[in-house]
Parts: structure tokens; sequence; C-alpha cells
């Protein structure tokens, strides 16, 4: 039987000008917010008190922005970064034009900006994504631009345990199916 798990994109692999779109999008609970609000110390009464945030300009509480930036990026490891990063370098331009309610469905996309082989660090290179997070009405809610320093494939640690494990399966084709012995 095939075997496919689940990584991020290799440098080879990251086109500029390509948009990814993660799905499912993530609806946000109060719950949500309340929890992240706490467990990072954000004491923010924006995002705690309902009395107090009713008589702000908004009429009610926000979601942190701090978990709907965190999610926009979240949401898009699996499908560009899981296992073929090696750091996150950093944001910029990071910004959150319209707020996010409780209820309210994040969809999250990125766009391929650029990308270039590390001068220091053969091996790997330098992508730039740009993060965008939209609400269900399609309302632009937050984006950020982001440097990470991902793995070229040759290089990575991942792709030399793939090498041995499709190694030893070609020489034993059985060698994947249990042995009966316990």
């Amino acid at each position: 039987m095939r075997e496919i798990e689940q990584r991020g994109l290799y440098y080879e692999e990251f086109e500029p000008e390509t948009r990814y779109l993660h799905r499912p999008g993530r609806t946000v609970t109060e719950a949500d917010n309340v929890f992240f609000t706490t467990l990072t110390m954000n004491t923010q009464a924006l995002h705690l008190d309902a009395a107090w945030s009713a008589r702000q300009p908004f009429g009610e509480r926000l979601v942190n922005s701090m978990f709907t930036l965190a999610t926009i990026v979240g949401a898009s490891v699996a499908q560009l970064t899981q296992g073929t990063i090696v750091a996150n370098l950093g944001f910029s331009e990071v910004a959150f034009p319209h707020p996010l309610h409780h209820g309210d469905t994040l969809y999250s996309e990125t766009v391929v900006v650029t990308k270039r082989l590390s001068a220091s660090r053969p091996g790997q290179g330098i992508v730039t994504l740009e993060h965008t997070g939209r609400n269900q009405d399609g309302v632009v809610v937050a984006t950020a631009t982001r440097q990470v320093m991902v793995w070229c494939k040759d290089a990575s640690p991942a792709s030399a345990v793939d090498d041995v494990a499709a190694d030893a399966s070609a020489l034993d084709p059985g060698a994947s199916e249990p042995d009966g012995i316990l």
C-alpha cells in the first residue's frame, strides 16, 4: 500500500505569485477568545469585559488580534511548512483592518511573494509569504508578511529519512507488512 505523509513544501516547490487557500475555515467562539486572551496574560478589557466593551465604539468584545494572527499563520502550516521549516525569521506589515467578532468564521490564504537561497546557510532558502485572513463575508480582518527559512529538498534531514525508508521497501517490498511474530 502506498503511504503519503502530510508535509510542507521544500524550497524548490515554492512558486512566487501562487495563492494557497487554507481550508477548512475556523469559526471563532467566545471560549477561544477568552482562553487565548487569558492564556497569554492579556488583560485587555476589550477582549474580556462585556459591560466595558459595550460602551466602546464596536459595542461588544472583539476577538484578540493576536489570536487572529496566530490562526491565519497556523492554518498555513500543514500546506506550506509542516516538517520543512528551519525557522520563522520574522513578521512585517501586520495589519488588522477590520475586527473579528465571536461567531465569525476565519478563512486564511497565503501568497508566495518571493524566495531566494540563503547566502549563509547552504541547503536552505528564505521564502516571503503574505498571509491574509478574511471573515465569512470576505472582509479582510488581518494581513501579515512573514519570512521563513525552509529546507531545500536534497539537504533536508527529513528527506534523508524518506530516502532510507524508500530504499528499504525497494529491497524488501514485504518489509512494511507485519510478520505475525509478537
